[in-house]
């Protein structure tokens, strides 16, 4: 895959020119006109990651060019800089290589970079080797913490270092309220803080009942990982209750709730497959128990599923709910589930997140309403 090419001075064509491509393809449906949020157009990614490349006695980040037509063929290509990645991400680019550089116990067999930052510049550093660390580099890697002002992580094989801590804490402003979530190394997240704020603004707005939480009923979201979107719409609904298959996710999940004194949020470690088979009474036990499903009244679901979307089982599931609320990071799985769910719901609301500008990646929202 291409490498993206930052060119601000023709980031509004492209966005255009995506807002045109999802037009087209959702165009069967009859869709409401398009909601189009942009990024900014640089420095926008809170995470990234890079090969170590080690070329004498230099060393330098460096990624790979992939050629569409032969993707064995890959070329490296070294970033001093990397124009998406966060201010913060590019300001310990070249503190880092030159903190390691001359190094050996920094440097000996040093594979790959991983940073993952927050819009408040907080910063956590992985380094990942292809040897067996020991105390020595303990002893080297605190003292690159504290030159930094970054957490840092070693890997390696059948190893994980954690020097102070393994997250960062992002804070998120979404319709003037400020949400804090725990975001865990190597765990998913949404690299685009910015886009996230939309997205959350916008799942807020479509689930928005003017007669309050306690007329808008419960909502069951699927795939909820660390608890972007749950805690972001908790004022939203009398109880919302989360399902998600990551264990770090739901321990993650677990610590936001508690920042964010969401008292009506509960999340289970449970496969969406699992709780369609919870909801309909065909699978018991301690953990479907404990969720008290008959205490719910559910009206809206939500689902933010993988780039591979719903099977056609999940899919009949969440037609039983009056809302689905789905966000989509492949727009061309989203259309072939809406050849199924468009048969028992419509769609009132649709959006377009550039999560990743200068690339075609698109993210898309839809509200669907009972026909």
């Amino acid at each position: 895959m291409p490498l993206p090419q930052v060119d601000p001075g023709r980031y509004e064509q492209q966005l255009a020119e995506k807002a045109a491509r999802i037009e087209a393809l959702f165009q069967p449906f009859d869709p409401p006109e398009l909601e189009v949020f942009a990024s900014p157009d640089a420095e926008y990614r809170m995470r990234a990651e890079f090969r170590m490349w080690h070329e004498g006695d230099d060393l330098y980040y460096a990624m790979f060019e992939v050629d569409p037509l032969d993707r064995g063929n890959k070329t490296v290509v070294r970033m001093d800089q990397y124009p998406v990645a966060s201010r913060r991400i590019n300001e310990l680019m070249p503190q880092l290589v030159d903190a390691v550089r001359d190094n050996p116990v920094l440097r000996h067999k040093l594979f790959q970079v991983e940073f993952l930052t927050t819009l408040d510049g907080e910063a956590l550093i992985t380094l990942v080797y292809h040897r067996k660390l020991g105390d020595d580099w303990t002893e080297q890697a605190r003292a690159l913490e504290t030159a930094l002002d970054a957490a840092i992580i070693g890997r390696s094989r059948k190893q994980r270092l954690v020097l102070t801590r393994d997250y960062v804490t992002e804070h998120l402003t979404v319709d003037g309220k400020t949400f804090h979530y725990q975001q865990v190394e190597n765990s998913f997240t949404q690299p685009n803080a910015r886009i996230c704020e939309r997205m959350l603004e916008w799942a807020r707005s479509v689930t928005t009942c003017e007669r309050g939480a306690e007329a808008n009923g419960d909502l069951v979201e699927l795939y909820c990982g660390n608890g972007n979107f749950t805690i972001a719409l908790a004022d939203k609904f009398r109880r919302v209750l989360g399902t998600e298959i990551s264990r770090t996710s739901v321990a993650s999940a677990q610590v936001n709730i508690a920042a964010n004194e969401c008292e009506n949020v509960y999340v289970a470690r449970m496969s969406s497959e699992d709780f369609a088979q919870a909801l309909s009474g065909e699978k018991t036990g301690r953990r479907v128990s404990e969720m008290a499903l008959d205490t719910y009244q559910f009206t809206t679901v939500l689902v933010d599923p993988p780039r591979a979307g719903l099977d056609e089982a999940s899919c009949q599931e969440i037609a039983r709910f009056e809302r689905i609320v789905y966000i989509s990071c492949n727009p061309d799985t989203l259309r072939d589930n809406l050849d199924a769910l468009s048969k028992t719901h419509r769609i009132e609301r649709m959006a377009l997140f550039d999560q990743f500008p200068y690339t075609d990646h698109c993210e898309c929202g839809v509200l669907l309403i009972r026909r």
